[in-house]
């Protein structure tokens, strides 16, 4: 029998009960992959994340990530969520350190203010993939009960991935956005198709604060709606600089984005994008979090 650690955290807020809630265990040597899945499960966030000891001079910590059904290579909120409670627990001070996930090992910025800490991550490989188009497209926008008259022009729908895909959907009205229905058992279906489990409906205003406005829904791995989708924003910050939809320097394009609106949980991510010779190259995304509670669990 062993003790671990148990934080619950909201990611991408200061507020407890709004951002994206995720699960964390801080020493999770020891764990079986059945017991981490059953913990995820009975937490029933949308990714719980367990920190193992490295045993590499290349890497600082083992980051695994479960869904409450399945394993997922990474996750931007939980990875807030995880080297937050790690730094607060062991009182870092700023630093970059790396981490091994399932997105290869990769970088992050823990940066200390006063007796609190924001976290940045750099996301995996930018990499884009298909753009839907006929049945698949069609089947999609039925799924979301949205229009072709209502999708952003110049947005193809397209699969982008910076360690964990997403189906990306531009829309031109954020009443629509915030009204939607999806229904979730077409799109397990779409995503068993097309490979890729999550849709990340968006919103572009570049007259407001907040450039991006959006909603993630994944049912195949049983996560219904997101609230605050590190994995979203991070592509769709790629996406818009590969496709020429934003204005930028040619060196870094940063954004804030706005999500969880419709479900209550509003959060707020900050993405930024380096840029060589007009395409994106890297991807970090940044944000605060708040410890729910910190408890112990025995198994």
């Amino acid at each position: 029998m062993k003790k671990y650690n148990l934080y619950q955290i909201d990611s991408f807020t200061k507020e407890k009960f709004t951002g994206n809630p995720a699960g964390v265990i801080t020493n999770a040597d020891g764990l079986t992959e059945l017991q981490m899945q059953k913990i995820a499960r009975e937490l029933n966030n949308s990714e719980t994340a367990f920190i193992f000891s490295s045993d590499s001079e290349f890497y600082d910590a083992h980051i695994r990530f479960f869904t409450p059904t399945s394993e997922v290579p990474i996750c931007g909120h939980a990875t807030i969520a995880a080297h937050y409670a790690r730094a607060v627990e062991n009182k870092l001070n700023s630093a970059v350190i790396h981490h091994k996930t399932g997105a290869g090992i990769l970088p992050v910025e823990i940066f200390k203010d006063e007796n609190d800490y924001k976290i940045t991550m750099t996301q995996g490989k930018i990499e884009f993939g298909t753009i839907l188009s006929g049945n698949e497209k069609e089947q999609l926008l039925t799924a979301l009960g949205i229009t072709n008259q209502e999708l952003l022009n110049n947005h193809p729908v397209q699969i982008v991935s910076t360690g964990h895909s997403k189906v990306l959907v531009g829309i031109n009205n954020p009443e629509i956005l915030h009204g939607l229905k999806p229904n979730y058992e077409m799109l397990v279906k779409l995503s068993d198709m097309i490979k890729c489990n999550g849709y990340y409906v968006y919103t572009i205003n570049p007259d407001d604060d907040f450039l991006i406005h959006g909603r993630m829904f994944a049912p195949a791995i049983g996560i219904n709606e997101d609230p605050v989708t590190g994995n979203a924003n991070g592509p769709l910050g790629a996406y818009l600089v590969h496709h020429n939809l934003v204005k930028h320097n040619n060196s870094m394009l940063k954004f804030k984005a706005k999500q969880g609106e419709a479900i209550g949980r509003t959060g707020i991510i900050e993405v930024s994008v380096k840029i060589e010779d007009q395409n994106p190259v890297e991807v970090a995304i940044s944000g605060e979090a708040v410890i729910v509670f910190h408890t112990e669990i025995t198994i």
